[in-house]
């Protein structure tokens, strides 16, 4: 295949130039973008005939796909939030399609509280988040179906079963803060349609306080008027409900702003809110202790993060002079977290901080009063630790999660008594898990900034170069960390090799290393990932032709930044729910939010930077393009398919290689987050057949 003219869905070209900050951008596939379009929906058909065409040449994809089913089937369970005896947490058993929020009493039965196929038997329907009032009588859950990820939330009463309150809608990424007696909540809530400009529906959110059983139409308006359309919203109430904070977050951006209310002094409905941070280029959050101090979490003046102690009666809590420093910054370790352990029994009030360290998870132990560090807690190998959890009201306990490449998810239970670590739950289910090797190599990148990739291969794997898939993210903040892989480690038990690489855009070195790959910097995360894979040939793991890269969402123009910049460099591509035109990339789903990661177009310096690697806007004609695989999800609410279809009809016309194809999977009825796991398993077989095909990998 070399084009449209052999077997491709013919794509027609539009002759369009658009002259923007005196750049001169072409965009032949721009009529794509219009959804309901016939010649659009023609075309689709016809990409989806060509994949299954295709797929059907795939020798071990069925072989993969029951692979990755088997190891998923395991099963997963969550880390509990507490309120008294009373436990809630998620658990997924071996044969369910999603996880289901349970509780329990003590050591009693397991209660389902919220089960999505239960409520929706096709699958469609996913629990986006939830969370139990101060005591423990009802819990705020929120679903969303077809993959959409709009949240209608409800309210449940635990001892009847019934529902109390809801649906109430637009309420996607709003958290719940109760206030003492399960009465009333604050939560975000977008405007409605109605009330905002065209196109404009997913921005405009506002605090309010809810009384439950009342209509939402009622509610009390806190926060968010004359603030921007982007801005994200956070409350949280104190177990006593005497303090509420509340965060505002221009979109995506690496800073808030901070308030806090003492609601013992000003009524609920009209906190008064004094500053804790605001206009500063920092992250802040506050948590009220149950010694009457609040505990400031921020990377201000430490970008890996530290804790300080303030007095909430402090005339200006603004003024970081007025803090005491209790956990310092750490050179080399990043602080994701942690939990105040304070109970009568102990002997010394302790804090429990989680780390990570150069990607790698740590647990230690600190003197409340002082600080000092008393001891680490071993953890069960050198994966990822997280989810730091106490009982509200005190106590020896802390609880946190645990993975690694091998270790599906499981929670552990800390003892401050005798700092004792024991396992509270295991996946349910149970699977004959590959022995695999995992190792954390370090490479120079382009300008000799030291880069981490941890390399994923058999125990009993032969010597020389093998099949290698590479991934990467490299934005938003986001660690890539060990986890259970059931697409990597099938993968790997095939015969191939699995590396991830830990690139600037992301926190694993801390907000610093965020920086250095976003906005007029993003270039450095595609040099990051280009070096990842020079290092792999280097060093032996893989060749150009046995080298398949895969990223997602941000991690999707990562891969399609790669492809166009350095083709030559792999034989295969898997690039799923991407950004790719980065002009345009504003004008769909929530691009807005993402103009503080990457920039505007809008803005004609911001815009150089754009173009700079725009994916769609450095395709070629006549390049011998690496084998391609588009997968997108038709109701994703975040990243708009539209990137793939542009970037895939703009490939197929260029490249000029027979026997590597560009091929579009477009997947109906879901999003860009959870699905089902049948889902997840049959996406796994194709991508992985995909990159056995075109690396070389024999699945036996």
């Amino acid at each position: 295949m070399s084009g449209t003219r052999e077997g491709y869905p013919e794509a027609r070209r539009q002759d369009l130039t658009e002259e923007i900050f005196g750049h001169q951008v072409s965009d032949p596939y721009r009529w794509m973008e219009e959804a309901d379009r016939a010649e659009r929906a023609d075309w689709l058909r016809a990409q989806s005939g060509l994949f299954a065409a295709q797929r059907a040449r795939w020798p071990g994809r069925d072989r993969l796909a029951a692979r990755a089913r088997e190891l998923l089937g395991v099963g997963v369970v969550g880390t509990p939030v507490w309120r008294g005896a009373r436990s809630f947490f998620t658990k997924r058993d071996p044969g369910q399609e999603h996880a289901v929020l349970c509780t329990q009493v003590a050591d009693g039965p397991v209660e389902v509280l919220v089960d999505p196929m239960a409520i929706d038997p096709s699958g469609l329907t996913t629990l986006d988040a939830w969370q139990p009032d101060k005591e423990g009588r009802l819990v705020a859950y929120q679903l969303s179906e077809g993959g959409d990820e709009e949240s209608l939330l409800r309210v449940l009463d635990i001892g009847t079963g019934s529902l109390v309150d809801g649906p109430i809608d637009r309420c996607r990424y709003s958290n719940v803060a109760w206030l003492p007696g399960g009465k009333a909540f604050y939560y975000t809530r977008r405007l409605p349609p109605s009330e905002v400009p065209a196109g404009e529906s997913q921005y405009h959110r506002r605090v309010y306080l809810h009384q439950v059983g009342t209509p939402a139409d009622q509610d009390v308006l806190i926060f968010g008027s004359g603030r921007d359309k982007t801005d994200y919203y956070y409350a949280s109430v104190s177990r006593d409900g005497r303090w509420l904070a509340l965060s505002a977050s221009r979109g995506t951006a690496p800073r808030n702003d901070l308030w806090l209310a003492d609601l013992s002094l000003s009524d609920v409905m009209t906190p008064e809110l004094r500053v804790v941070q605001e206009g500063v280029d920092a992250q802040t959050s506050v948590r009220a202790g149950r010694d009457g101090l609040l505990y400031v979490f921020t990377d201000r003046d430490a970008p890996r993060g530290r804790i300080a102690v303030a007095d909430p009666s402090a005339a200006d809590l603004a003024d970081p002079a007025s803090w005491r420093e209790l956990i310092r910054e750490d050179p080399e370790a990043v602080l994701r977290g942690y939990a105040i352990l304070d109970g009568a029994e102990l002997a010394r009030t302790v804090l429990v901080a989680s780390w990570t360290r150069h990607a790698l998870s740590e647990i230690t132990v600190h003197d409340l009063a002082a600080g000092s560090r008393l001891a680490g807690v071993e953890l069960p190998g050198l994966g990822t630790a997280g989810g730091l959890s106490e009982r509200p009201e005190g106590g020896h306990e802390a609880w946190f999660g645990y993975t690694d490449y091998t270790t599906p998810p499981l929670v552990l239970r800390f003892d401050a008594r005798d700092s004792s670590v024991g396992t509270w739950a295991v996946a349910p289910g149970s699977v004959a898990v590959p022995a695999v090797t995992a190792r954390q190599v370090t490479y120079e990148s382009s300008d000799g900034t030291p880069v981490r990739m941890l390399v994923v291969s058999g125990s009993d794997a032969p010597p020389g170069p093998r099949p290698t898939i590479l991934t990467g993210y490299g934005g938003f903040d986001i660690s890539l960390t060990p986890a259970y892989s059931p697409s990597a480690l099938a993968w790997v038990e095939a015969g191939g090799v699995y590396a991830v690489a830990n690139l600037r855009g992301g926190s694993e070195e801390g907000e610093e290393w965020h920086r250095a790959g976003m906005l007029g910097k993003k270039q450095n995360v595609f040099d990051d990932f280009r070096w990842a894979a020079a290092t792999l040939i280097r060093d032996g793991w893989t060749t150009a032709g046995q080298l398949a890269i895969s990223g997602g969402s941000n991690g999707g123009l990562l891969v399609g930044a790669a492809l166009t910049q350095w083709p030559s460099l792999f034989a295969a591509v898997i690039c799923s729910a991407p950004l790719l035109d980065m002009v345009r990339y504003e004008r769909f789903g929530l691009g807005q939010t993402w103009n503080v990661e990457y920039g505007s177009a809008s803005d004609a310096t911001q815009l150089g930077w754009l173009l700079s690697y725009s994916p769609y806007h450095h395709v070629v004609p006549g390049t011998a393009y690496p084998a391609v695989l588009f997968t997108v999800f038709t109701n994703d609410t975040r990243v708009d398919p539209v990137h793939a279809y542009k970037m895939c009809a703009a490939l197929q016309h260029a490249t000029s290689v027979a026997g590597r194809p560009v091929l579009l999977r477009a997947e109906d009825q879901v999003g860009h987050g959870a699905r089902a796991v049948s889902r997840t398993a049959e996406l796994a077989g194709d991508t992985l057949a995909f990159a056995a095909r075109y690396t070389g990998l024999i699945v036996a």
